[in-house]
């Protein structure tokens, strides 16, 4: 399943739940459950009233007793807790892993200080994305690595393929997944006070896309302060043993106004943030200059190129892109991934990846591609919407 479409996948089970009769619609519904992935909080999320539902292969909640519309504005008034231990997390260590990592992202890795990291791009030899990811750098041979659930498979093979080759040159790197481990989301106003009261290190002192390894309610855990909703918060990846313990003990902590949050939300609050969905606004024939991610290409690698894709990359740096990611905010009913965009004239010039009503801010908002030209802020465009 395609992320676009968590926020209608959420509204229309909402509905069907609604509606499921006695003589098991809804069990039905839920028939491919067994054949699913299950994180160690499933059954927590279960007996909190989640709604769980297919997700990249495994079973996740798109929402819980509250709307999806509700935890979006409760996350940026108070606070969210997600489970999102689908992703992948994975270590490289060796004295060769910044040199080795350097040949797949486009990141300037070697110039990130020890307990930092930074969002990168992983390319193909196009410059097409292969993921986006967060990277950090633990120590000078141990980088720390998060991709997302969807990509694991296609990912590791393309990193396993590439360290086969390099290792095989004399280079020294090698990894280990994280599959021991869950990964948690706190995100939101209150993330930073309340685990504070779970851990004795000073999180005023971890500042944003910082990293460190600390004791959190009694786990040995990794917390980054990142996230994906546009708020404050940290992700913490805990031993998986522990994982249920810290989950009940952030929500107690927090007095009931930290709320599990599902998929439905993440997705709405992400693109509020205009944050890129992979698999929607960005994919292996989109380049991290297309998707507006320019930022994230280091000026060093902006120089000497060296990641796969270079050539690429660097003459859209040149020479400009030929489409553009772009925000809009609509009237009417609200764009669709796939929806045409055109030009006041009616000339089809893009197409969404994603769009829905945003909770906060009471309005139809999206994101798409648009011909170079077609760009600028405050361009009027219309956006075709089942027909």
């Amino acid at each position: 399943m395609r992320g676009g479409g968590l926020w209608q996948l959420g509204q229309s089970i909402t509905r069907r739940l609604a509606q499921v009769d006695k003589k098991g619609a809804g069990r039905r519904y839920f028939a491919s459950e067994a054949e699913l992935k299950k994180t160690v909080l499933y059954d927590f999320h279960v007996a909190n009233g989640g709604k769980m539902v297919p997700f990249a292969g495994w079973g996740m909640p798109i929402q819980y007793k509250d709307s999806i519309m509700e935890s979006t504005v409760n996350c940026r008034q108070n606070g969210s807790l997600f489970d999102v231990s689908h992703m992948c997390g994975f270590s490289l260590k060796g004295k060769d892993c910044i040199p080795f990592l350097e040949k797949l992202v486009i990141a300037d890795v070697a110039a990130l200080t020890p307990g930092t990291g930074t969002l990168t791009v992983f390319t193909n030899e196009k410059g097409g994305a292969i993921d986006d990811s967060v990277i950090t750098k633990v120590q000078n041979d141990h980088m720390y690595i998060v991709v997302n659930a969807g990509c694991r498979d296609k990912d590791l093979a393309h990193i396993e393929e590439h360290m086969k080759a390099f290792k095989a040159k004399g280079g020294d790197v090698s990894w280990h997944i994280h599959d021991e481990r869950s990964l948690l989301a706190l995100q939101g106003p209150l993330a930073a006070p309340v685990l504070q009261h779970l851990t004795k290190d000073d999180l005023s002192k971890l500042y944003f896309g910082e990293f460190r390894m600390t004791d959190i309610n009694g786990a040995h855990c990794y917390i980054t302060r990142t996230g994906y909703t546009g708020e404050d918060g940290f992700e913490i990846s805990v031993p998986s043993e522990n994982a249920v313990d810290l989950a009940k003990a952030i929500l107690e902590k927090s007095e009931g106004k930290i709320r599990l949050t599902g998929l439905g939300a993440r997705d709405s609050l992400r693109l509020e943030a205009g944050l890129c969905l992979y698999g929607n606004d960005m994919e292996q024939h989109i380049t991290p200059v297309e998707a507006g991610l320019t930022w994230a290409i280091g000026k060093r690698r902006k120089a000497e190129g060296g990641f796969l894709g270079a050539e690429v990359i660097l003459k859209q740096l040149a020479e400009g892109p030929k489409i553009r990611l772009v925000g809009f905010t609509s009237t009417g009913p609200p764009p669709r991934s796939h929806s045409e965009i055109q030009d006041e004239k009616g000339t089809t010039i893009g197409e969404i990846t994603s769009g829905g009503f945003s909770p906060c801010l009471k309005k139809n908002i999206a994101m798409g591609y648009v011909k170079s030209g077609s760009h600028k802020v405050g361009t009027k465009a219309k956006i075709l919407v089942r027909g």
